[in-house]
């Protein structure tokens, strides 16, 4: 196996993980997940919604083939953690825990190039 290959699973994998984990408290309401998202003004509707969508885009990474759908999950996956990063920052004092989400969008950069050098597209 490619090294990069190997390592496109891997980073890849660690991503679509990080964003199952942290849809499931959305998918099942719980009480901590909606405290912080209505916090950030995001009606309470929306958190089933959004961490179903996070598993679905997850899920669609990971698929073999799928390409053009592939490309809308990367995208998909980014706005949601763009998204949230910038609603944290908009309405809360900067926290080093935000800084956390940029090592995710670097995961998912990372991955998004690893894809395409995969396919051989880059």
């Amino acid at each position: 196996m490619k090294k990069s290959n190997l390592l496109y699973w891997i980073i890849t994998g660690l991503f679509a993980a990080f964003m199952i984990f942290s849809a499931i408290p959305n998918i099942i309401s719980e009480p901590e997940s909606v405290a912080m998202i209505t916090g950030l003004g995001y009606p309470k509707y929306f958190i089933p919604f959004i961490g179903v969508a996070k598993v679905i885009g997850a899920i669609a990474i990971l698929l073999p083939g799928l390409r053009r759908l592939k490309e809308w999950a990367y995208a998909g996956l980014f706005f949601d953690l763009f998204s949230a990063t910038y609603s944290i920052l908009a309405s809360q004092p900067l926290q080093t825990g935000v800084l956390f989400m940029f090592v995710f969008m670097g995961f998912l950069f990372f991955s998004y190039y690893l894809w395409h050098k995969k396919i051989g597209t880059s």
